[in-house]
């Protein structure tokens, strides 16, 4: 276990069992997430650069909007 892991299980143990018991769904989420979308770009190795050459296609053509003029 790395000592940032360590660090933060320290920090859990000390929270009443409800927040322990929500912050263990939360991570027990991420991790089941994570593995869902490495197996999926596994399966399909070339699917992200196709999204990416997509995404770069469509700011080129001044289809996208910057970020900072949504807030």
């Amino acid at each position: 276990m790395t000592s940032l892991l360590q660090s933060v299980v320290q920090r859990a143990l000390a929270l009443p069992e409800e927040q322990q018991n929500a912050l263990a769904a939360l991570l027990l989420e991420e991790i089941e997430s994570e593995q869902c979308w490495q197996e999926s770009f596994a399966r399909s190795p070339d699917v992200l650069d196709k999204l990416a050459e997509e995404a770069l296609e469509e700011d080129r053509e001044g289809r996208t909007m910057d970020l900072a003029d949504l807030l």
